[in-house]
């Protein structure tokens, strides 16, 4: 079944995402200011990936579905270098980080492709105020070259 542009089973599993970084924050331990200070920054990222998805599937145009799609891409970008920081610079065991790293890594390959696919599925006319908004939207550089190939479409 489809809720808005994502399917329900898409959305479950940004939901399924946000859940496991919940239940991995409570686990950690807080006696110390770097790992407090990372797990707050991973939480708090690690939960957007779902609301954007969400908020993704309720867009009224494909320039807000792109849009709200590329925050859930960063967010989800964001929550992989809290993970990498809280194992490399905290000490928290590989074995506790790598099943959400990797859920992470799925979920940015899937968001790139929906947004390469999305932006793809017609031609684009930007004015400037779009494309300047779209280019702040997307800070990865594939998809700084992809809407650069696309801004060049007559």
């Amino acid at each position: 079944m489809r809720e808005g542009r994502l399917t329900d089973e898409f959305r479950a599993r940004t939901k399924k995402f946000a859940a496991f970084i919940i239940r991995f924050y409570v686990q950690l331990p807080k006696e110390r200011d770097e790992v407090q200070v990372c797990a707050r920054q991973m939480l708090r990222s690690g939960t957007s990936v779902a609301a954007h998805a969400r908020e993704a599937a309720r867009a009224h145009s494909e320039a807000e579905f792109i849009s709200k799609l590329g925050g859930a891409l960063q967010e989800a970008d964001e929550t992989q270098l809290w993970l990498e920081l809280l194992r490399e610079e905290c000490g928290i065991d590989c074995s506790l980080t790598t099943p959400i790293e990797q859920e992470a890594d799925e979920l940015i390959a899937i968001f790139t492709t929906i947004i390469r696919r999305t932006g793809g599925s017609r031609k684009w006319n930007f004015n400037f105020q779009l494309s300047k908004s779209l280019l702040f939207n997307f800070q990865l550089s594939n998809s700084l070259l992809f809407l650069n190939e696309h801004c060049h479409r007559s």
